[in-house]
């Protein structure tokens, strides 16, 4: 069980993730719609739970990820009551405690948990994904769309990683050069600049926009016809397409680019005192706000 004394957040609600099943459809939904579904470890721990009861249930052949309220998620929580960064959990890798750690071990051990070890788990999920996204997904919202099969957007959604702010080279599941084209990934990162759901589409980012009225059930269609396909079928397909990216040099990749991460928040603890450079959600949010969107 999770030590309760080790951290003193407050969470705003017991049930962060929900979880749904009709049919042969398991919807998933991070629900902190107060903080625009900013990840806790309280929700990467119930998007866990929630990822292998769907895996767990022969009923279910295709999974939604969504996110309650007007945003898909707003990223890492980085400042509201319930960030539990100090908290105990049950962990699911073979990774020891992150908790009491000195120095850079601390966050080094708790994100090749939370943030590398728990997306690589649901990015290699047997039944295919499918990331319902509106409105913003912002850099750890990157990571979770980004570990689906698929992702069909609202034509009001937009995409963001505005970490370089920090002195970060971009989110620790570091998918951006194979998400978009080098060049574009350079541009989405040097300028912190939000994408909106067109571009995306066009770079091949995202599959499918609908109106956001008609989001869900545009989704719910395209779950209900993947999930007339063969289950099998279906893992071994999803399973033939990531082989072709781990040949690629996506895993190595990743592999590299969270190291650089964490000499980025060890060089920010050095200079500053604060992994992050001194940037809370609310610093973070108006910086997002004094940019221009991307074109």
């Amino acid at each position: 069980m999770a030590d309760e004394n080790t951290s003193d957040a407050v969470y705003e609600t017991d049930e962060p993730v929900l979880y749904k099943k009709d049919g042969a459809i398991a919807w998933i939904t991070i629900s902190r719609p107060r903080y625009h579904n900013a990840q806790n470890s309280q929700v990467t721990y119930a998007l866990d739970d929630a990822f292998k009861r769907a895996v767990d249930d022969d009923d279910i052949k295709v999974i939604v990820l969504g996110g309650d309220g007007k945003h898909f998620s707003a990223g890492h929580d980085i400042g509201t009551p319930g960030r539990d960064v100090d908290k105990s959990f049950d962990r699911t890798t073979l990774w020891y405690d992150h908790v009491n750690k000195p120095g850079a071990e601390f966050l080094y051990t708790r994100e090749q948990e939370v943030y590398l070890g728990m997306c690589r788990r649901w990015r290699d999920i047997p039944k295919p994904t499918i990331a319902m996204v509106q409105g913003a997904c912002i850099a750890g919202g990157l990571m979770l769309a980004w570990v689906c099969d698929l992702i069909v957007a609202s034509d009001d959604a937009f995409f963001q990683d505005p970490v370089v702010r920090m002195g970060i080279p971009g989110v620790e599941y570091f998918a951006h050069a194979f998400e978009l084209h080098p060049r574009i990934a350079k541009e989405f990162l040097f300028l912190g600049d939000r994408l909106p759901a067109d571009r995306a589409y066009q770079l091949g980012m995202v599959n499918r926009i609908f109106p956001r009225d008609e989001l869900r059930d545009g989704v719910a269609d395209m779950a209900a016809r993947i999930a007339k396909m063969p289950r099998l079928g279906l893992a071994l397909t999803k399973q033939a397409v990531n082989h072709v990216e781990d040949l690629r040099g996506k895993r190595t990749a990743m592999d590299s680019v969270f190291h650089m991460h964490h000499f980025a928040h060890a060089q920010n603890d050095l200079v500053s005192g604060d992994s992050l450079a001194g940037l809370d959600g609310k610093g973070m949010a108006q910086a997002n706000k004094s940019s221009k969107d991307g074109k």
